[in-house]
């Protein structure tokens, strides 16, 4: 199966920009559906941004800051996740998901491939 693999996180602070990237182990262009996540410790996983497998529909959570912008580049199989103007509030662990299905998921119950995830924290 499809195996991804996060990149990209790291430390930057409040109101900077910071732009993960997911790298899928086979093709992605067909009919995956993609999708990011993040994750504070001791917090549920909520939805950050998906975008459908045609490259033509995106959504992105209530509680996402202003700026993220979800993109992929499916010659290269990879999906990346533009983050701009992040508040603080410590850190969380941001992971990609991929299903093979049409449409646009907001669910995580969806998903059935997910990378390691890529920590990102955000100084005051």
């Amino acid at each position: 199966q499809v195996h991804l693999a996060e990149s990209g996180g790291g430390l930057v602070q409040a109101g900077g920009s910071l732009s993960p990237s997911c790298t899928a182990s086979a093709c992605i262009s067909s009919h995956y559906a993609m999708g990011w996540f993040r994750q504070a410790p001791g917090k549920e996983r909520e939805f950050v941004a998906a975008i459908n497998s045609s490259d033509d529909g995106t959504s992105y959570g209530d509680s996402v800051e202003g700026g993220f912008t979800i993109y992929r580049d499916d010659a290269k199989n990879m999906v990346y996740l533009q983050m701009n103007s992040l508040k603080s509030g410590g850190r969380a662990v941001y992971y990609c998901a991929g299903t093979l299905q049409l449409g646009v998921w907001r669910r995580d119950r969806e998903y059935t491939n997910w990378g390691r995830g890529t920590q990102v924290t955000v100084s005051s």
